[in-house]
């Protein structure tokens, strides 16, 4: 999702020669592959976008997988960019870098500060350490390194598998699959709070690490504004036509209570989030039912 949404940023910049690698061209958790695929391409920016990525399930079942393969990911790569004298790498965390219990909404200077929510820490820990990397560096030898830290992401090209897939594509395949009006099950009471940021907004954001000397080493990205997550629910069944029974199972995690994203530090060097989170979630759901198979007809609603 995140890859592809950068993609399509610099194209429609207008920016030549983009670098990819699928997972078949290159194994990032390879040390060897990745230097020798840095060396042989010798590129002028990095954009460290791939992870290990999933919700609260994924991250419980798999918790070896989330810190093992993020930290090899961001350690090849940053290595082999400091060693190749790459002029400029933009890390991607996550907005669960930061304490559970942290004074919202979320600053940089709170990094650290406090413990991780349980339910994420395995993928947060790994993420902390790449900030370190960059930050290191740029003490260490200057570099133009950035860190920028996204609230939750949405958008065309997310994971919507039930078992490993966030909150918001989980949702509008759940109210999908029980259209027009069926039963659906979501988990904890409704009432943490939550930010979402369209894709397309953190792709502009990219660019913008990218093409300037940011000051800072650690950037929130995200709106600024958040809703709960029975609100959210509420707008996504809307927007589906879901017209059933929603039921909370209070027996499963809420995760943390409150993540709002202070973005005041991108806010005041000109970077600033566009898209409307209904507009984005209507798109969203249009690319998702354009994209499957086998789909009855739909209406985007709301």
């Amino acid at each position: 999702m995140v890859g592809s949404a950068i993609e399509r940023r610099l194209n429609a910049r207008g920016y030549a020669n983009i670098l990819t690698a699928s997972r078949d061209e290159l194994d990032l958790l390879d040390q060897r592959a990745t230097r020798e695929w840095m060396s042989a391409n010798r590129p002028d920016v990095v954009i460290i976008a791939a992870a290990r990525v999933g919700g609260i399930l994924a991250n419980a079942s798999y918790p070896w997988n989330f810190l093992y393969e993020n930290l090899a990911i961001e350690t090849n790569l940053i290595q082999a960019s400091h060693e190749l004298d790459v002029e400029r790498v933009v890390f991607l965390g996550s907005s669960c870098i930061y304490p559970k219990l942290a004074a919202q909404p979320l600053t940089e200077d709170s990094l650290l500060t406090g413990p991780l929510e349980p339910t994420n820490e395995w993928y947060a820990i790994a993420k902390i350490a790449g900030v370190k990397m960059i930050e290191a560096l740029r003490k260490q030898y200057d570099r133009r390194y950035v860190s920028l830290m996204p609230t939750n992401l949405y958008g065309p090209n997310d994971n919507f598998d039930l078992g490993t897939s966030h909150v918001m594509p989980a949702m509008i395949r759940k109210f999908h699959d029980a259209l027009p009006d069926g039963n659906v099950v979501l988990w904890g009471s409704g009432t943490p709070m939550r930010e979402f940021l369209h894709v397309d907004d953190l792709a502009a954001a990219v660019e913008f690490a990218m093409v300037n000397d940011l000051p800072e080493t650690l950037y929130n990205v995200g709106t600024g504004t958040d809703l709960t997550i029975r609100a959210l629910a509420e707008s996504i069944a809307d927007i589906t036509g879901f017209s059933g029974t929603i039921e909370w199972d209070s027996s499963k995690p809420d995760g943390t209570p409150r993540k709002l994203m202070n973005v005041d530090r991108l806010h005041a060097l000109g970077w600033k989030a566009e898209i409307d989170l209904k507009d984005g979630i209507r798109e969203t759901y249009k690319w998702f039912t354009s994209h499957q198979t086998d789909m009855k007809e739909v209406k985007i609603h709301g």
